[in-house]
């Protein structure tokens, strides 16, 4: 027996905030997502980027670019963001017995009901054993649950058909199964976020790894020119600068750490996070998020927790807004 399908809810969504609080957008200071606030510099885009259909050449190059940068053995299918990677998994074989890896990101499970398959939500990996299909997130979203490589490969070998989305795994390639994606791993499909790392979401721009006849399959279902020239392009350039990459995954853990201190003020002790978003435990989230949002603070509350909060990390010169905030939540 399955339990009723979860709201679909999602961070992001300014628009509730400005209609219960008021204020003018530019005001807001935007937390309810995981996204670098600090994106990668988008480069001159050439004409040809905007006025052709995107050429083998191009996107041959920018699969040599995510190659490089996930460190995978894998076939490479750029998508429509990560979230265009979900939606094509239902259709790579007959609905069947989905077991998602919960609480997580809820368009996994809703993707999966929509074409018809019977989602369970486990809380353990061991459970998720035997399902005709998995899905963990890792690490998770949005308690920062991690499970590593060697434990992804053994689920593997008990379920039909492993999804492995790893959208928040760029700061912490340790725990990517992407580069172990061999012949040996044939039934595992991992998925990756662009946006998310990088800052540059509304590029809309994700990948799904995966051998054999499952990258095939993903191949058809997404159809020719599934990602614009231009998004090609940034892309291209963003995942080969290693620099920019290593600052990056410094600067984010010292903002994440900066963040944990100003909620152990607060007295919300840390549930868990990655370096692009952190969730901790207060004594009423809705109340918690309801005293940041009178400052014009977004944050992310959960339906089936009255105590979790989420906060994305701020950009460099919105501290002070954010610290005035968690002010009023210690008074």
């Amino acid at each position: 027996m399955t339990d009723a399908p979860p709201p679909r809810d999602h961070g992001g969504n300014l628009e509730a905030a400005l209609a219960r609080f008021g204020g003018a957008a530019p005001a807001w200071l935007d937390l309810s997502t995981g996204i670098n606030p600090a994106p990668f510099p988008v480069p001159a885009i050439s004409p040809e980027a905007w006025a052709a259909l995107p050429r083998k050449r191009a996107m041959d190059g920018l699969i040599a670019a995510a190659r490089q940068a996930y460190a995978t053995p894998a076939r490479i299918l750029p998508t429509h963001g990560a979230q265009g990677a979900i939606q094509l998994v239902p259709w790579l074989r007959p609905p069947g017995r989905a077991a998602v890896l919960s609480p997580t990101y809820n368009e996994h499970a809703a993707a999966l009901r929509s074409a018809g398959w019977q989602v369970t939500p486990v809380a353990t990996a061991q459970a998720a054993e035997g399902a005709d299909l998995a899905v963990v997130v890792n690490p998770n979203n949005p308690d920062g649950g991690r499970l590593s490589p060697e434990r992804l490969e053994q689920l593997a070998d008990t379920v039909g058909l492993l999804i492995v989305d790893e959208s928040f795994a760029d700061p912490e390639p340790a725990f990517s199964v992407a580069p172990r994606l061999g012949a040996a791993l044939a039934n595992v499909v991992v998925l990756r976020s662009f946006g998310k790392f990088y800052g540059l979401a509304g590029l809309r721009l994700g990948f799904a790894l995966a051998q054999g006849p499952l990258a095939t399959r993903l191949a058809e279902l997404a159809g020719p020119w599934p990602v614009s020239g231009p998004a090609i392009e940034i892309a291209s350039a963003a995942l080969t600068d290693t620099g920019w990459q290593q600052a990056t995954c410094h600067r984010l853990a010292q903002d994440a750490a900066r963040l944990d201190r100003l909620a152990a003020a607060a007295g919300w002790p840390l549930v868990g996070g990655t370096p692009l978003f952190r969730t901790y435990a207060a004594p009423d989230a809705q109340a918690a998020q309801d005293r940041l949002a009178a400052h014009h603070v977004w944050s992310r509350v959960f339906p089936y927790s009255q105590q979790w909060i989420r906060l994305g990390l701020p950009p460099a010169d919105r501290w002070p807004q954010l610290e005035r905030a968690f002010a009023t939540v210690t008074a």
